[in-house]
């Protein structure tokens, strides 16, 4: 059966990646550091910022002690929220919907590589903080995507919500990289594969895979769970 629904959010709720982009040039930009949205794309996406500064900073051959990385990932979530009250990002179609119609239907986490401070605008702007029984964030693990321990807590703090326990493999994670089917997959659950930021050829680990979420329902997941 299908017990629980866990969102991702950059790249599955809103389309935020070329903000992440921007935020992360304006830094490393006068370091000296050249980042090409290519190599955004092909490295980082699916990571949180402390994984993907300390990737940068490491192919750049410079420091990535914790230090380091702390501080252009405090640096970057300033620029994000500007980028963002800027020019609020656009919800990818079908995603809100989808939401609003699961809360209050079936338990409903979101699970993300992002920092709170960067999804909490977002939230505010789109009006669906409050549709999420849990939400889980990089700062409250100490590894992201692609380690599965974001995904397992995701699952414990619903099983802990709902005072019942259910198997990892009877939620259904919604997903757009594969760093994130990764961790997905690792913690148990199966796993809804978005193409909203790369082909299917790349989201192949996925159990589902689909071009977007317009017109998707409860009904539609639980035929995909119960599928043979």
């Amino acid at each position: 059966m299908l017990e629980a629904v866990v969102f991702d959010f950059d790249g599955v709720i809103v389309d935020t990646e070329h903000l992440h982009f921007a935020a992360m040039q304006k830094l490393v930009e006068p370091m000296g550091i050249g980042l090409s949205w290519d190599g955004y794309v092909r490295d980082l996406i699916g990571f949180d910022d402390r994984g993907a500064f300390a990737a940068i900073l490491q192919k750049a051959g410079r420091p990535s002690d914790g230090e380091s990385v702390r501080r252009l990932v405090e640096q970057k979530a300033g620029i994000f929220g500007d980028l963002v009250n800027h020019a609020p990002p656009d919800p990818f179609p079908g995603s809100v919907e989808l939401i609003r119609s699961l809360s209050g239907q079936i338990p409903l986490a979101l699970c993300t590589g992002a920092l709170y401070s960067d999804i909490a605008p977002v939230f505010k702007a789109l009006n669906i903080g409050d549709a999420f029984d849990v939400v889980v964030t990089a700062d409250d693990v100490q590894q992201s995507k692609p380690d599965p321990s974001c995904y397992r807590f995701a699952v414990e703090r619903l099983s802990r919500r709902y005072d019942r326990a259910w198997p990892a493999s009877s939620c259904l994670a919604i997903e757009d990289t594969p760093a994130g089917i990764t961790s997905a997959k690792g913690a148990g659950l199966a796993v809804l594969g978005l193409t909203n930021s790369y082909d299917r050829q790349h989201l192949a680990q996925a159990d589902f895979i689909l071009t977007t979420l317009a017109g998707v329902d409860l009904s539609v997941l639980k035929k995909m769970m119960y599928a043979p």
